[in-house]
């Protein structure tokens, strides 16, 4: 299936998916799609974050669900707000015409609200596990005539301490009713809930190497907090047709940005969750249509946007984990189209980057930033190709008697030179750019694990030397090596580390590198596995 059409799906839902700007089904979507709407089994979807889930159980509930029900039909448990409003604001997108009801409950919303809302009458009920319990311990929630229940980021509501809630929860719904779980993963505590409360499961599942896309060029580049401005700035101007979304961490971030993008000149404007729907889908469908050229957005705010020409997705902020980044750029290097990835990287984040970079398994790579020399080199050229378009098209007329009065008393050459004056001097002025240095190494460093320890033979002198002459960095450099019997572990700045990794990437006589960015399951995991000796003592 390579439409939307060919599920089955109602001509006024897929009227709601082609407004949404969606074109071609996710790989959960292929699979979770046909499966709700056939019936009968409840499901498992194993799936990351930002493969489309949402639209997968949506689109199904949508269609199957009566409207203006007197009871609560389906429900949605999602382990924080944000999420919960997300994929409230989701289905609400996707259901077209159909008169269907969906209020998001969580903590810190009026309860009194919610409570109006709730005895006025809703269809489905997207919730946190905290509140949808208050409610229904209040008794006004009313669940026995449910006939959907949805876990959605089920391992993260583990994670959050969730799982009695949800216990609780899944013990007031009726026993006929369809189950779906949502997770990443399957840790033992997800796998015991589904075998206690889904019957004839059906288990979708889509691997991670699904999900990112050979199309995408992905690059960092290393800034201090004060210059990622500055930088988004140089970036722009230096690409020949910047298209992209800017993704930032807050929604004070994101107006910053905003406004800071848009008092330069630039194209631009900003989505968060204090955004209204109508004013969002606004917004949305000026980018889109490329009225503007910059979308800044939180992760909430644009989970949902479709766009397949993007030219740039740009990591303003660091994202969350792997997930998210995974889900960021995968909004580039669509549809055939080659598209590039940029991630800021502030020294303290270096470690960071390193782990989304092995768990996403994304190959990105160190960018240099544009030299001010280039950037006013490029701003000339762009100008000198929009002005021939002007004089071959002959789009000048109307400016000729004005023309001509400036050049009674002016050479060419004069009135040329005092125009591009007037109307580019900061542009094309070095002294009005500031060119961003690399911010000094000392300021960041990272912990790097090496699978060798005492029982290698080699002492801690042995082993930086060996580091040093594989990586070409200086033993001044290695810092706080702590040597175990089977593993050890360094300190560097980020520079240093980054070559020392590239430096043992390349060994082809172990299975895995012998140094590797030190993790959580580094120092126990790695001893488990059984390293065997790099190099043996000397006899």
């Amino acid at each position: 299936m390579n439409t939307f059409n060919q599920f089955g799906l109602s001509e006024e839902t897929l009227e709601a998916v082609r407004l949404k700007g969606f074109e071609e089904p996710t790989p959960i979507q292929h699979k979770v799609i046909p499966a709700l709407l056939k019936g009968g089994r409840d499901i498992i979807g194993q799936a990351q974050t930002g493969t489309g889930k949402t639209a997968a159980f949506a689109l199904p509930l949508i269609e199957k669900l009566n409207e203006e029900s007197e009871h609560v039909r389906a429900l949605i448990l999602a382990p924080t707000r944000e999420l919960a409003l997300q994929i409230s604001d989701e289905i609400n997108s996707l259901k077209g015409r159909k008169k269907l009801d969906i209020i998001p409950v969580y903590g810190g919303q009026s309860i009194d609200v919610q409570l109006r809302r709730l005895k006025k009458g809703v269809d489905i009920v997207v919730g946190t596990p905290g509140r949808i319990m208050d409610h229904l311990r209040r008794k006004t929630l009313k669940l026995q005539h449910l006939d959907y229940l949805i876990l959605d980021e089920a391992d993260e509501m583990l994670n959050m301490g969730f799982i009695e809630d949800i216990e609780f929860i899944m013990g007031h719904t009726p026993q006929e009713k369809r189950t779906l779980l949502f997770s990443a993963t399957m840790p033992a505590p997800i796998r015991d809930i589904a075998k206690k409360y889904m019957q004839n499961t059906l288990t979708l599942k889509v691997d991670s190497e699904n999900l990112t896309t050979d199309l995408t060029q992905q690059i960092y580049f290393e800034v201090s907090e004060g210059d990622k401005f500055e930088a988004l700035c140089q970036m722009i101007d230096i690409e020949d047709d910047f298209y992209g979304l800017v993704f930032c961490r807050t929604k004070n971030d994101v107006d910053t940005v905003t406004s800071r993008l848009i008092e330069r000149g630039y194209d631009a404007e900003g989505l968060h969750g204090d955004i209204t729907q109508a004013l969002r889908q606004k917004i949305f469908g000026r980018f889109k249509k490329k009225h503007i050229s910059v979308l800044v957005a939180t992760d909430v705010a644009a989970r949902g946007l479709d766009v397949q020409d993007l030219s740039h997705v740009v990591n303003y902020s660091l994202p969350q984990g792997p997930e998210a980044y995974v889900h960021r750029i995968g909004r580039t290097g669509r549809a055939g189209k080659e598209g590039t990835a940029v991630t800021f990287v502030t020294p303290a984040e270096y470690r960071k980057l390193g782990f989304i970079q092995k768990i996403s398994k994304a190959e990105i790579k160190k960018g240099q930033l544009p030299k001010v020399e280039d950037i006013i080199e490029r701003k000339k050229n762009t100008l000198f190709e929009e002005l021939d378009t002007l004089i071959r098209e002959g789009e000048w007329q109307d400016y000729r008697g004005f023309a001509m009065g400036l050049l009674g008393d002016h050479s060419p050459e004069e009135v040329v030179c005092a125009l591009l004056k007037h109307a580019y001097q900061d542009e094309f002025d070095p002294a009005k750019y500031r060119q961003i240095s690399a911010p000094l190494a000392k300021k960041g460093k990272t912990k790097l694990f090496v699978a060798m320890g005492k029982k290698s033979g080699l002492g801690k002198r042995e082993l930086i030397s060996l580091i040093e002459k594989k990586s070409g960095v200086k033993s001044s450099e290695i810092n706080n090596l702590e040597m175990y019997d089977d593993y050890s572990f360094i300190s560097v700045h980020f520079r240093a580390a980054e070559a020392i990794l590239k430096a043992f990437a390349g060994d082809t006589k172990r299975k895995r590198p012998l140094i590797e960015m030190a993790s959580g399951k580094n120092k126990e995991g790695q001893k488990k596995a059984g390293f065997k000796k790099y190099y043996k003592k000397k006899k």
